[in-house]
Formats: structure tokens, sequence, C-alpha cells
């Protein structure tokens, strides 16, 4: 078998970084979405590459973005500037020192492909400086001014003013920390799997969630094969909190609300291992994944992935499909900031504006009373987002009890913050049960 590493082309996935990163400048598309867009002619160490080259961009591009701004008179077109980004984030990841020759010439190379050569000598010249700038930086101290944090993390500065005002400057800058760190690939191990998990070096148990386990960077082969093999689900340790508090059980009829990509109906079902589970969400690629996933449930477990809208016509798409009205459970993982899970989704901080979250918590105030109405005689209900922002889960779990007129009362709840010491990204679930 021919070796993929021994095939592979930096070159070919530096010119694709280079290109997906441009149009994400252009239009702000998503950049997991971006990445789906990727040729099949490349190989598996080459989609990684290109995948770590626009996550770590984008995770440093506030940083890189302030030095380019000082080295430059004004940004040159999207083509370049996307070119210089990615060699600022080369410089971080391997160090500035010694370095920047070589990440230079990766960058002339590019840009002499996709631009004119008087722009890759501006290219080399820039490139060269920008490794002298970050070479000399530091991370800034805890009693810095905010907006040195904001720079050298990466982060908008209203958003760190908004998590320091809210749990003070010490959280604030755990929080940031957490960040930048690359997300690592996290694993449930299911039930019944065969063999160890403890029998290999490079899986670790996550200390505070039984069951799930960090595997270490370049094992992802490993992992796809135990995926194909039903051994395994990549899943955060932090789902595991909206499970526990709806609590599944074996021939409950369960419904999964905002349901795709599945990872949580998938864990649901290994809990129940027989019942019925509903998943529902808005058709598109999304729901092909779902789909996908609801293929690997337990054979006692009866899954159909449902398309439709909850707000629009959820009622109706169950009806249409044969599915229940009513369940024992409902979970609705509401559409949210994502904030607690910026490690994973490193373009969502640049897409973010102050007043989303009032728009997202009017929404999820909405969602949570319509999944209300899916909840049977003695049924449970929870709530939960990777928010950790207090506007989309205490405040919507608040709201829903008083509009609710004393018929659904709050019994249990758990939020949790990254960069408490926890490995697990943030996350809230809140349970309600009626009240009568």
């Amino acid at each position: 078998m021919s070796d993929p590493v021994a095939q592979s082309d930096p070159s070919r996935a530096w010119r694709h970084a280079a290109q997906l990163l441009t149009r994400w400048l252009e239009g702000a598309e998503r950049a997991d979405f971006l990445l789906e867009t990727l040729p099949a002619e490349l190989n598996r160490v080459e989609r990684a590459r290109v995948q770590a080259l626009l996550w770590g961009t984008l995770r440093h591009l506030g940083r890189i973005e302030a030095h380019l701004r000082t080295l430059t008179s004004h940004p040159p077109r999207p083509a370049v500037w996307a070119t210089l980004l990615l060699a600022g984030f080369e410089l971080i990841e391997e160090g500035a020192d010694g370095h920047a020759a070589r990440v230079g010439h990766h960058a002339v190379e590019q840009v002499k492909r996709a631009a004119h050569p008087r722009e890759a000598a501006f290219t080399n010249a820039v490139v060269r400086r920008l490794g002298e700038a970050l070479a000399a930086e530091s991370p800034p101290a805890a009693d810095a001014p905010i907006a040195d944090w904001a720079r050298y993390y990466s982060h908008p500065l209203w958003l760190v003013e908004r998590w320091a005002d809210r749990w003070g400057r010490e959280a604030a800058l755990a929080l940031l920390e957490w960040d930048q760190q690359p997300g690592e690939v996290q694993v449930r191990w299911r039930p019944g799997a065969e063999g160890d998990p403890a029998a290999w070096s490079w899986l670790h148990p996550v200390p505070e969630a039984p069951g799930y386990f960090r595997a270490e960077a370049g094992h992802w082969p490993e992992v796809a094969a135990w995926i194909a093999a039903g051994a395994v689900h990549v899943q955060d340790a932090a789902t595991r909190h909206a499970l526990d508090l709806l609590d599944p059980r074996a021939g409950e009829s369960v419904l999964d609300l905002c349901a795709a990509p599945g990872g949580k109906s998938l864990a649901m079902a290994d809990r129940m291992q027989t019942g019925q589970l509903v998943a529902l969400d808005r058709p598109g690629r999304r729901l092909v994944r779902l789909r996908e996933n609801l293929a690997r449930v337990p054979a006692g477990v009866r899954a159909r992935a449902v398309g439709g809208d909850l707000l629009r016509q959820g009622g109706r798409a169950l009806a249409v499909a044969g599915a229940p009205a009513t369940y024992d459970a409902v979970l609705l993982d509401a559409p949210c900031s994502n904030t607690g899970v910026m490690r994973h989704r490193v373009d969502v901080k640049w897409r973010l504006e102050p007043e989303e979250f009032r728009r997202q918590a009017l929404q999820q105030l909405a969602m949570l009373q319509a999944a209300a109405e899916r909840v049977g005689p003695g049924g449970r209900l929870v709530y939960s987002t990777c928010s950790i922002d207090p506007e989309e889960n205490e405040q919507v779990a608040e709201a829903f009890v008083r509009r609710s007129r004393g018929a659904w009362r709050e019994v249990a709840r758990c939020v949790v913050r990254p960069g408490a010491g926890l490995a697990q990204d943030g996350a809230a679930a809140f349970r309600f049960e009626r009240a009568s």
C-alpha cells in the first residue's frame, strides 16, 4: 500500500488553504462548510494540513492582522492578504525565530501563482518583518489592558469586555487561553463495543466524563476505523450534561429537536437500547448526516429522521412522517451563539455581533415553548445550548417557566464554562417537568 505521507505535497495543501481563506475573507462563509468543498484528489494528510492551516489562521486572525496593519500602508487584495495571514499562522505555529525564510518562500510561491510578481516581492518583505514582530512579542500580563488581551488572543474587544464585566478578569483570561488551544478530538465509547480503550496509549480518559476519551493528534485513521466498526462516536464530553438530565430510558419514546448532525441522537439511542427515537431538523446537508448517524443506533431502537422546521411546521412534519405527536422525553438542543465551543468553531467569534444574543434568545424561547407541546403526560423536557452566556441559558429557562404561568417548573440545571480546570467545552442544560 502506498504511503499517503510520502505522496503528500505541502505546497498543494498551502494553495488550497489560501483559496479557502480568500473565499472566507470575501464572503464570510463558514469555515467548516468551506472545507467540505475541497477536491477529492487531496489525500488524507493534505486535507488535514488544509484544515490545520485554515482553522489555525482564523484562530489567530486578530493578532496576525494587527501586525500586518502596521506593516502595510493599505491591505492588498484578498488573495495576497490571505497568503500573508497563512504565513503569520505558520510563524506562530513553528516559532517565528529561524522560520521566516521558509515561510516566506511558501508565501511567495503562492502569490506567484495567484497574483503579480511585484506582489510576490511585497509579500516576501512583509513576511520577513512579520516574523521579526511575532518573535519579539510575548503574552500580555494578567493586569494588562483588556484591549491587549483581545489583540493577542484574537477575540473581538467587545466580547472580551463582556466576559470580563460578567465573570471578572481572571475568568475572562482563562476563556481566552482555552479558546486559543486547538480543539482536540474526543470520542464516546459505545455500549457493547469490543476491545479495551485503556489498552491504547494515545487514548486518554476524560477525568470528569466516564466513557469519554481524548485522542492524541495523528491517530485519526484508527478513530475512523473504530467509527466504521461502531465502537466509538466523536463527541465532546460536554454533550453528556443534556443527556444526563434527559435520562432516556429503555422502551421510551424520545424526540430530539434540532437534532442534526445526530451525535446526541445516537447517544440517546445507546442509552435506551430499546424504544422509539424521532430526530427532527430542517432539511439540508445536515439532515443527510443525521440519517447516517441514525443508521448506527442499536437494533432495539426504532429511529427515524424527520425534515421540518420546529417553529413553522414541526407538528405537521411529524404527522406527515407518521411519528407520534407527543413523547416521554424531549430534547431541544437549540441553535445558539456557540460561545462555549470556540475551540472547534474557530470562525464564530468573527461572525458574532453584540445584538445576536438577544435575537438568539427570542428564537430559543419560541422553540422551547414549541418543544413543550411535544411532551406527553408525565414526560420531561430538556433545553440545552453550547453557549456560556446567560441570555441564552438561565434567562431563557426562567422566561419559559414564567410565561408558562405555573404549568412548567425547572427541576435541574447544569452550566459549564470552559477554562475552569475541566477538559471539555462550554455547555448548558435545563430540565423541566409539568408542575401538576
